[in-house]
């Protein structure tokens, strides 16, 4: 089981998360208001600690070198281990309902039927 985020850390997971390259810390700080470049850092270093974030490459920042980032955990996995902390595994249920009672796009409700569909067949096979 992972721990859970602060609230600051997780303002720099979801940069993160959103981003298609690594990032460097002050790019995180730019992309946040919530954010300066002191609370990235130290951040950072305890999402490295963790083992959430690793450091991708040592990139130019102008002239001066630094180092870039990306998440090793993605934004699902992370969210539905926590989603398990706190509900249990009983309870998955209660909170799938609450979603579905909660989505206005109809899209968005087909989305999620492939997606149990797709997970009964990988059931069925034997996958976990």
């Amino acid at each position: 089981m992972r721990k859970r985020f602060t609230k600051k850390q997780l303002d720099v997971m979801k940069v993160l998360w959103e981003s298609d390259a690594p990032l460097i810390a002050s790019d995180i700080a730019r992309k946040e208001d919530a954010l300066n470049i002191n609370t990235v850092q130290a951040c950072l270093r305890s999402l490295i600690a963790d083992h959430s974030v690793k450091v991708a490459d040592i990139v130019y920042s102008g002239t001066v070198l630094t180092r870039s980032y990306t998440p090793v955990i993605s934004r699902d996995e992370y969210f539905g281990s926590t989603c398990t902390d706190i509900l249990g595994d009983g309870q998955k249920s209660v909170l799938i309902a609450s979603l579905i009672d909660a989505e206005t796009d109809p899209d968005e409700l087909t989305h999620l039927e492939e997606m149990i569909a797709r997970r009964k067949l990988e059931l069925d096979k034997g996958e976990k």
